[in-house]
C-alpha cells in the first residue's frame, strides 16, 4: 500500500459494523485502523463514526469515553468525519429515539422516528439515492443518483436545506447523505453497497488525502 495513502480512523466506541468498514477502506486504498485510542484519533487525517443500534447508548458511550469531545476538537480542526447509519444521526442535534437525547451537534436538526407510511420498518433494503447538490463525497457517482443499502428505522431532519446533498424515499423522502464543510453523512451502508459505496469512500480517503498532504495541525481535546 502507498506510503501516501491516508490514515484513517474507525471510530471504535463498542457499537456498529467496524471491521467491515475498515475492510472497505483498506480496499480502496486508505490505511485504515478501528481504534478507540484518543492519541491514535488526534493524529488520523480522517475519521469514521460507523453506527448501528440505539442513538441514547451510542451517545453515552461517546461521552463515557471521551470522544464526543475529541470529536468536537478535530471537527474544529477542519479533520474530515464521515458518519454512517447511526453515525450520521449522531451528527445531528439531538434524537428522540427511546427518549430525547442531545447529540453531536455538528448538523442543526433532529432524528425522528421514519415515517414508513404502509410499509415494513426497520426499512432494510436497496433504495435509489437523489443527488440534490454538487459534493466531493458524491463526485463521479451518476448525477441522477443511484442506489445504496438501507437499514433503520429512524432518520435525521436537517433544518438547513444546504446540508443535504441526496435524498430517498420510503413512505416519505428524507435525507440520506448530508454534509457541511468536512463532515459527511450518510444513512445507508456504503461498505455493503457495491461499487457506488466503495466509490463514495474513496472519495472520502481522498478528501482525507488532502488534509494529510496539507499536514494540518491537531490540537489535544479537553477532558
Amino acid at each position: 500500500m502507498s506510503a501516501s495513502a491516508p490514515e484513517i480512523a474507525v471510530i471504535d466506541y463498542g457499537m456498529g459494523n467496524r471491521r467491515s468498514v475498515q475492510k472497505a477502506l483498506e480496499h480502496v486504498g486508505a490505511r485504515a485502523a478501528i481504534t478507540g485510542d484518543p492519541d491514535e484519533l488526534l493524529v488520523a487525517d480522517g475519521l469514521v463514526l460507523p453506527g448501528v443500534g440505539a442513538f441514547p447508548a451510542a451517545m453515552a458511550n461517546l461521552e463515557a469515553l471521551g470522544i464526543d469531545a475529541l470529536l468536537r476538537a478535530r471537527v474544529a480542526q477542519g479533520t474530515p468525519l464521515l458518519g454512517i447509519c447511526l453515525g450520521m444521526q449522531l451528527l445531528f442535534e439531538s434524537s428522540e429515539e427511546l427518549e430525547t437525547t442531545a447529540g453531536l451537534g455538528f448538523l442543526a436538526g433532529e432524528v425522528t422516528a421514519l415515517d414508513a407510511r404502509d410499509l415494513r420498518v426497520p426499512h432494510i433494503g436497496w433504495n435509489d439515492v437523489l443527488f440534490e447538490r454538487a459534493s466531493r463525497l458524491t463526485a463521479g457517482l451518476p448525477q441522477a443518483g443511484c442506489a445504496f443499502y438501507h437499514v433503520h428505522s429512524y432518520a435525521a431532519r436537517p433544518r438547513d436545506a444546504a446540508d443535504v446533498v441526496g435524498s430517498t424515499e420510503y413512505g416519505e423522502r428524507f435525507a440520506t447523505v448530508v454534509q457541511r464543510g468536512a463532515v459527511f453523512g450518510v444513512q445507508f451502508h456504503p461498505e455493503k453497497s457495491s461499487a457506488s459505496g466503495l466509490r463514495l469512500l474513496t472519495n472520502f480517503a481522498s478528501r482525507c488525502g488532502d488534509r494529510s498532504a496539507q499536514g494540518g495541525t491537531r490540537v489535544r481535546a479537553s477532558a
